[in-house]
């Protein structure tokens, strides 16, 4: 029992803390309660963007209800929220009621912060045309899809112009018609970018026969300045006693000097090209170490010479050096004309000769060139060498050794002829 004189203390008592809690309530509650759009619109001036680390977390922790949260949720219901959670709480009261019976998708959601809200990083979206109702509610809608196209870093075509003339495959230069051709040794390079196009067995050391005859010519004009128009008699000196071979050019014949460089360039008349040896100041020998002295200042150090006409095997050079000479004597107009020309004839003293290009290809017009010699004895096989004009404009020297048979060398002269034309502008 309580005495009636301790009773205006408990009065007292009672009334200071009911005034204590009024104060404290009224410090934790808002004076007012706003539209919780109003306070989200405020709210978005002071979003802070967490690190994506945090973003991709979040998801995780709230996708799975603990009985805290539970726990949260009731105390949602009867505890006044603080100001920056009123959105919350209606969204809480509505998932609240579910039917037992109804299968809930649980949304992963961020737990929200009286301070900042998480927002979620924007992403990029192409233009896309406005979508109806009426096009979203038909059964026969579908949504367009852009895929994804990943980026590619773009070839400069500058390295491609840079890296030089090569033989196109979609032009035949395969590996198999690599093959396929009859020359032992071949040797193609761009003469105006001194590109090699193709090369096999091109420094192999072999006979050349009479491709020997091309440095005849070179030789012969750069030392020997007597008129062309002087007359050279052929006489037994002029006889191969080495192989034995046939001229029509018998001995007592007598031609002007430039009817032996013509004939001895494109028929490739062996005892034209000894006369014209014959005729040079000292003699034969002589005429040989200008030969060598050539080829040397050419850049050409496996070439070696014995005679004017290529019979001996001794006369040897490689594919690779011989473009070196062709590219010489193509200095010459006369060799280029001479070597070139189809038929010529030629007056003996003894009557009159009709002589033909020893090149088929030359001789046909199936290979256009501005220079070009052959060249055969067993001990060689049959050579070729040209001089090609590629479209007519375009100089590529080609070199073709050892070929067993002279339709091998000549069909190895159309399939590289096709490639260059093919390949080449």
């Amino acid at each position: 029992m309580i005495s009636l004189s301790r009773l205006p203390l408990l009065v007292s008592a009672l009334l200071l803390a009911g005034l204590t809690a009024t104060a404290s309530f009224a410090a934790t509650t808002p004076r007012h309660r706003a539209d919780p759009h109003v306070h989200a619109a405020a709210k978005k001036k002071k979003i802070t963007r967490k690190p994506r680390s945090a973003q991709r977390t979040v998801p995780a922790l709230a996708a799975a209800k603990t009985p805290d949260a539970k726990r949260r949720g009731k105390r949602a219901k009867t505890k006044p929220l603080p100001h920056g959670h009123a959105a919350h709480r209606s969204i809480a009261q509505s998932k609240s009621h579910v039917k037992p019976h109804a299968k809930v998708h649980a949304k992963p959601h961020v737990k929200a912060h009286p301070k900042a809200h998480v927002k979620a990083p924007a992403k990029r979206h192409h233009a896309k045309p406005p979508v109806t109702t009426a096009q979203a509610e038909s059964p026969n809608f579908a949504p367009t899809i852009i895929p994804y196209v990943a980026p590619q870093t773009s070839v400069s075509t500058t390295a491609s112009a840079t890296e030089g003339p090569h033989l196109l495959a979609r032009c035949g230069y395969t590996p198999a018609s690599r093959k396929r051709l009859f020359s032992r040794s071949v040797f193609i390079v761009d003469e105006q970018t001194h590109t090699p196009l193709f090369a096999r067995n091109a420094d192999a050391v072999v006979p050349i026969a009479s491709v020997s005859k091309l440095m005849t010519a070179v030789v012969w004009l750069d030392q020997n300045h007597a008129p062309l128009a002087r007359r050279i008699d052929v006489t037994d000196a002029d006889l191969d006693t080495l192989k034995f071979t046939h001229s029509r050019l018998t001995v007592g014949s007598s031609l002007t000097r430039a009817n032996m460089l013509h004939i001895a360039l494109m028929s490739s008349e062996n005892r034209a090209a000894s006369a014209l040896s014959r005729d040079y100041p000292g003699g034969q020998p002589a005429f040989v170490d200008a030969m060598n002295a050539k080829a040397a200042s050419l850049g050409m150090p496996h070439t070696h010479f014995v005679n004017a006409t290529g019979l001996s095997p001794q006369n040897v050079s490689t594919a690779r050096e011989l473009a070196r000479l062709v590219r010489a004597a193509n200095g010459y107009p006369l060799i280029r004309r001479y070597s070139t020309d189809h038929q010529e004839r030629v007056p003996t003293g003894r009557g009159q000769l009709q002589y033909v290009n020893s090149n088929r290809l030359v001789r046909y017009n199936r290979v256009q060139a501005s220079l070009q010699k052959t060249g055969f004895i067993n001990e060689s096989g049959h050579n070729m060498v040209m001089r090609m004009m590629v479209h007519g404009r375009r100089p590529v020297i080609v070199t073709m050794l050892g070929s067993a048979s002279a339709d091998g060398s000549r069909l190895d002269g159309e399939r590289i002829h096709h490639w260059l034309n093919c390949s080449l502008r």
